[in-house]
């Protein structure tokens, strides 16, 4: 079974809201993917989905850039349940622009009401709001990469996310004259490496910016991987796939022996096949 990688992305328009009240603007943020997930997986394939996400707010030179990353199985339960359905195309799981419509619609209609009562604190929630229409009225991007090959490699690409914030230490070149050097990756120069060299306080202002809210939880479970059904929903849908399982194909095989199709009872056996003679080539006569 493929799982696939899904990633929502946020206009820059709402960076600001993101590091004025963090815990709001990533719960919500996490709300509006699992919902549009939920949603899009409901109406095109009838099934119900579940998901493991995790928050990422940096990009490869550290700028503030918060997304969510979806680990996705390719299918669901449907019937009530009842039964385990697949996606139709095994490189294929939802249509991205109908899932980047939802997520807008969803996370601009949450943060609007938490702008109107408070809860997201904002200087002003004039502009606030302001913010929010200008950004709705554009498409919003959402990424479907390529299905995963396998559970391993499910594994080893969280790995990269979920142990280490904004940098690891292997992309650490040197510390010189209060400037610090890394390297990363330009996406836009077909993924070469190259260095980047910041002033001690930069790369700390940038570091630091990625630092989540005490006891904010970066991985959560949505559908039928949330916590508190999780273990029964997972032991339940591989149940029925193993029930199910993949259909053993028939082999075909000409028979060597047959009876006498006139008496019954004689044995014929296929010596060797004649092909037929090829038909000459239709003349147009017209």
């Amino acid at each position: 079974m493929p799982y696939f990688h899904v990633v929502f992305t946020v206009p820059e328009e709402l960076n600001a809201l993101a590091l004025h009240a963090p815990r709001v603007f990533y719960d919500l943020l996490f709300k509006a993917a699992a919902g549009a997930l939920t949603d899009v997986a409901r109406s095109r394939l009838n099934i119900e989905v579940g998901a493991l996400c995790v928050l990422h707010t940096w990009g490869q030179t550290l700028v503030f850039h918060p997304h969510i990353h979806c680990v996705v199985p390719g299918g669901g339960f449907a019937a009530g349940r009842a039964q385990w359905k697949g996606v139709r195309k095994p490189a294929f799981f939802l249509p991205v622009k109908v899932l980047s419509r939802r997520f807008r619609t969803l996370l601009c209609k949450s943060l609007r009401e938490a702008s109107r009562s408070g809860v997201l604190k904002v200087a002003s929630s004039s502009e606030t709001l302001a913010v929010i229409a200008r950004v709705f009225a554009r498409e919003w991007v959402v990424y479907a990469k390529a299905p995963f090959g396998g559970p391993a490699q499910v594994l080893a690409y969280l790995a990269n996310y979920t142990h280490r914030i904004a940098i690891s230490n292997s992309r650490l070149v040197s510390f010189h004259n209060d400037t610090v050097t890394f390297r990363y990756r330009d996406y836009r120069s077909d993924n070469q490496q190259k260095q980047m060299s910041l002033h001690v306080d930069e790369f700390l202002r940038r570091y630091l910016l990625h630092v989540v809210p005490l006891r904010f939880v970066r991985i959560r479970y949505y559908g039928f991987m949330a916590n508190r059904t999780r273990a029964s929903s997972l032991a339940r849908a591989r149940q029925m796939i193993d029930d199910r399982g993949p259909a053993r194909p028939t082999i075909l095989r000409e028979p060597q022996e047959r009876r006498c199709p006139r008496c019954g009872e004689g044995r014929m056996i296929a010596i060797d096949r004649i092909e037929p003679a090829a038909q000459p080539p239709i003349q147009d006569t017209s």
